[in-house]
């Protein structure tokens, strides 16, 4: 396919493209969407201003100052009652209603006031009823208590009572026209709090109407002008998903969205040369993988002519010669024997290596019985297996608490053995061996020692131990031939661990590996069957 496809596509459809993005078109969309909403608030707010307005003016004003001129009005009966009681009783008792009615009339004054401030009208007739109720205080009272108190008669007294009751009515009238008039005040607010109430809800109705309709137009409009061409363009790219590479994508729509689909367009004809280069490479490795299939036929072929095939000549020629040895020994001289001695010994070494070579191949390989493992009994089989030199060298093992671990129990057994045998092998001279096991818990799994104190090694030796056949000491010395810490490294790699010598450990050698846990070890699937081996020689 040609690079160009999508450019004549591009051309084809230029018509169906428009110049304002995805981005422009909803900032316009929000734009208004905003102006609206900030306008219906301005009017919203307009029409709770006023309504709050009216209601606090009601509830604050008027209602409490109707109130305190209620309070006047009675607290003035009861201050006419209380002198006419005296004036009737002659009871001093009586004059404490008096007194406490003038006092609480002061405070009561001053709040219906202060409430009426805004309401000049009703301040001036309040102010009116408070003159005719003092102007009765100061003509009637004072003279009708100070006339009884000097032994005057109720009916020697009652021209001034009548003519008292008439000034107190006069303030009382006066008092009750205020309150009609707060009382008118009062429905006329109600009736204002009503259509303000009313008004308010329509307001409000006709925003969320406005808001409503301009949602729905805003949402045709998204769907029209951004969601349809996106949902065509995620069409086009799921049936290229599903398979369909020649499947052309042709931009429409915003701006935005018509680069966005050249892009994909182009990625698409990338994709599309990726699988034909991935194809050719897919059938290069097929090919590869044939030849390493032929090659690992071939090894295995190698690995069993090596244990049958390799290993009968060597056996006959150390046979043979242990049978020259014996039958001819008087008629050998010295070197003849030592010759002989050679030769046997040669072969021998060279059955070993064999042996060695064909146990460290099979790691990874043949071992397929991976399952839970308890290295305890892993630990005290590799003690069993080597009980002889353990009890020639009186060596004593020491052991933490050994984990249950997923992995193959046979190279378990066999890295055990291998690093006990090396640590009773490699004993100090002067002393018996001792050998601690320790394991340390960790995130994600657990963490391993085996410490001796044996020889020891130097620690500029820590990466050359771990290679095949290498040696740190002459053959005669140990022996062994030197493949046991390679074949560790190995079967702790295959488990997903990792071996290492502890450089900073004194008085000994100390070997620390890790293991992870049953959940997180993920051991690859093996060809072949589990073949039991005894553990090769040690480094």
């Amino acid at each position: 396919m040609s690079s160009s496809a999508p450019a004549a596509g591009g051309t084809a459809t230029e018509g169906r493209r428009s110049r304002m993005t995805t981005t422009r078109r909803l900032s316009v969309m929000m734009m208004a969407m905003t102006v609206l909403v900030l306008t219906g608030g301005a009017v919203g707010a307009a029409a709770l201003s006023h309504t709050a307005a009216v209601s606090n003016r009601l509830a604050d004003r008027i209602s409490p100052a109707r109130t305190a001129v209620s309070r006047l009005e009675s607290g003035l009966l009861e201050q006419v009652a209380a002198v006419r009681g005296y004036v009737i009783t002659g009871d001093p008792a009586l004059l404490r209603p008096y007194e406490e009615g003038v006092a609480a009339e002061g405070a009561t004054a001053r709040r219906a006031r202060d409430l009426l401030a805004d309401e000049p009208e009703a301040r001036r007739e309040l102010d009116g009823a408070l003159a005719l109720a003092d102007r009765w205080r100061a003509d009637y009272p004072t003279r009708l208590i100070a006339a009884r108190r000097a032994g005057s008669t109720p009916t020697e007294l009652a021209p001034i009572v009548e003519r008292a009751r008439l000034a107190s009515d006069a303030a009382r009238d006066a008092l009750t026209a205020l309150e009609a008039r707060l009382d008118r005040v009062q429905a006329a607010g109600r009736a204002d709090l009503d259509h303000a109430r009313a008004l308010r809800d329509v307001l409000f109705v006709a925003i969320l109407a406005t808001l409503l309709l301009s949602s729905i137009v805003i949402s045709a409009l998204v769907r029209v002008t951004v969601l349809r061409p996106l949902g065509r363009l995620g069409d086009s790219v799921r049936q290229v998903a599903r398979g369909d590479f020649d499947h052309r994508l042709s931009p429409e729509g915003p701006a935005d969205i018509a680069r966005l689909t050249v892009d994909v367009e182009t990625m698409r004809q990338r994709v599309v040369d990726a699988l034909k280069t991935s194809r050719r490479h897919r059938d290069a490795l097929e090919q590869q993988a044939a030849e390493l299939r032929r090659s690992n036929e071939d090894l295995e072929q190698f690995a069993y002519v090596a244990s049958h095939d390799l290993q009968e000549p060597l056996r006959k020629v150390a046979s043979f010669c242990q049978m020259l040895q014996r039958r001819y020994a008087e008629q050998l001289d010295e070197r003849a024997r030592q010759y002989i001695g050679y030769a046997v010994d040669g072969a021998t070494r060279m059955q070993n290596l064999i042996n060695d070579l064909l146990a460290f191949s099979r790691i990874g390989r043949v071992y397929g019985d991976d399952r839970e493992v308890d290295l305890a009994e892993m630990l005290a089989q590799a003690e069993s297996n080597l009980s002889g030199p353990i009890a020639e060298a009186g060596a004593e093992i020491v052991s933490d608490p050994l984990p249950v671990v997923h992995g193959d129990p046979t190279l378990l057994t066999m890295l055990w053995q291998n690093l006990i045998g090396n640590a009773v092998k490699f004993r100090s001279g002067d002393r018996a061996p001792r050998i601690r096991v320790e394991v340390t818990e960790e995130a994600a799994g657990w963490s391993f020692a085996v410490a001796d104190n044996g020889i020891g090694i130097e620690p500029q030796y820590a990466d050359k131990i771990f290679l095949i056949f290498q040696r740190l000491h002459p053959r005669g010395s140990y022996d062994g031939t030197g493949i046991g810490l390679a074949i560790c490294k190995k079967i702790v790699e295959y488990h997903g661990g990792t071996l290492r010598l502890d450089d900073e450990h004194t008085g000994g050698a100390r070997f620390v590996f890790t293991l992870p846990k049953p959940a997180a070890v993920a051991v690859p699937e093996q060809r072949g069957v589990a073949t039991p081996v005894a553990a090769p020689g040690g480094a």
